[in-house]
């Protein structure tokens, strides 16, 4: 590592491409988590509805239900869809960081609506959902960010890297080209 202008270390330059395939997963895992939280969002506001429809529950009762749902909702998805290729080895581990910090965007987003409705008086079904909305809003940002930074966290490059080389000590054949390799001589 070379020393910058102010002498604190430069990190090594990139590969031609390499940013553009960093930048390129995380386009793809941010749609991925917006597919998820986009149906857990649709999960959160139906049954919150349900719930202030169909019992005398307090609204941010009713929300609080209706956010654990997604939570449960949520965790499936993102193992199981946008996060399926990270490591699976600490699921206790996982589950429990899940948890914590689901229930952190828990307080986040019920924290906008109990200021709304009992701060403010502003407990209409419309307001209701509006500050919902916002609150799932602002609890997703933080999800977002400690799912992938603390829950599903990527595998650092050196240990995909000794998987790579070990498959191909292994498997020589599955990297070899179908068409023995005169396509990349073209």
């Amino acid at each position: 590592m070379g020393r910058g202008s102010t002498g604190s270390p430069t990190a090594p330059p990139e590969a031609p491409g390499a940013m553009r395939r960093r930048v390129d997963l995380l386009v793809r895992e941010v749609l991925k988590f917006g597919a998820v939280g986009g149906v857990g969002v649709g999960v959160n506001l139906l049954v919150f509805n349900l719930v202030r429809q169909s019992t005398d529950l307090q609204v941010v009762r009713a929300s609080i239900i209706a956010t654990v749902v997604a939570i449960v909702f949520n965790y499936l998805g993102f193992r199981y869809f946008t996060y399926r290729d990270r490591d699976k080895s600490g699921r206790t581990r996982e589950m429990s960081l899940f948890l914590l910090f689901s229930v952190v965007g828990l307080v986040i987003e019920n924290g906008v609506l109990y200021t709304a409705t009992y701060g403010f008086g502003w407990d209409s079904p419309l307001q209701s959902n509006i500050f919902k909305f916002l609150g799932i809003g602002l609890g997703t940002l933080f999800r977002f960010w400690s799912y992938r930074t603390w829950v599903f966290p990527v595998m650092p490059a050196e240990t995909v890297l000794r998987a790579e080389t070990f498959l191909e000590h292994e498997h020589p054949a599955a990297f070899r080209p179908a068409d023995g390799g005169t396509a990349a001589r073209r």
